[in-house]
């Protein structure tokens, strides 16, 4: 992502003690409660909870702080490494931010990750353990390692020379993805308590549903059934049918 400052979501010293994939999940965070108007809210903040995932974590920060242990000795590591790098601490900040006391942590479940937020958060409500959560995703993975690994497991696009062909992930010569970084964070509450207090409703999320294929550590199975399933679970959910 470029030209993004952090400075606009938090302070200088702040920003500081936060790897990117954290400023970036912040940022996201307070335009999304500033959208939905939860900054000045009355409802209950233990009411209110977080869940932002992240497949990497702080990834740039483990590098860094690696190269200064095996150059510098381990007492010049930092101290702010551990809650710098753990992939639940975006959440935490965020729940801090606002003063949110209701269910907060991470999912962690690679390129699911902020699916498995969303869906996470819409159980959640679902199941009268929260009134509104915050759910969402944030990555930072645009660093040497993670660049290295990636393309070693040949799951990049090797199409260098042509950028603008190289993400097309439904096309049948595709020859792997693109990486990016960013962060996206929705507001999800019940329909009835959004429309009560005047919020700006932008869609509806009736159905959820989650899968594991237990094929392979990177492939998806090649029937599709696990998506199949997924989508015949979050159906059941919805109370709909696929001729709906």
């Amino acid at each position: 992502m470029k030209n993004y400052d952090p400075l606009q979501y938090m302070e200088k010293k702040e920003a500081r003690r936060y790897d990117l994939f954290s400023q970036f999940a912040m940022g996201a965070a307070v335009q999304a409660v500033r959208d939905a108007c939860l900054e000045k809210s009355p409802l209950d903040p233990k009411r209110i909870g977080v869940i932002i995932g992240s497949g990497t974590g702080g990834i740039a920060t483990f590098e860094e702080n690696m190269r200064t242990f095996i150059e510098k000795g381990p007492g010049r590591v930092s101290p702010f490494f551990v809650p710098m790098f753990m992939a639940n601490v975006a959440s935490a900040i965020v729940s801090m931010r606002f003063g949110f006391q209701g269910p907060c942590y991470c999912t962690v479940s690679a390129c699911a990750s902020s699916g498995h937020a969303v869906g996470d958060a819409f159980d959640l409500i679902r199941e009268n353990k929260a009134d509104v959560m915050v759910a969402g995703g944030s990555e930072a993975a645009i660093t040497p390692l993670a660049l290295a690994s990636f393309a070693n497991m040949k799951a990049l696009s090797e199409r260098n020379d042509d950028p603008k062909t190289a993400s097309r992930p439904f096309d049948k010569d595709r020859d792997g993805f693109v990486m990016g970084d960013g962060a996206a964070v929705v507001i999800l509450e019940e329909w009835a308590r959004a429309k009560a207090r005047g919020a700006t409703i932008l869609a509806e999320l009736v159905g959820y549903g989650a899968t594991a294929d237990a094929y392979h550590i990177t492939a998806p199975a090649p029937d599709g059934s696990g998506a199949q399933e997924a989508m015949r679970l979050a159906m059941k959910t919805a109370g709909i049918r696929p001729q709906d």
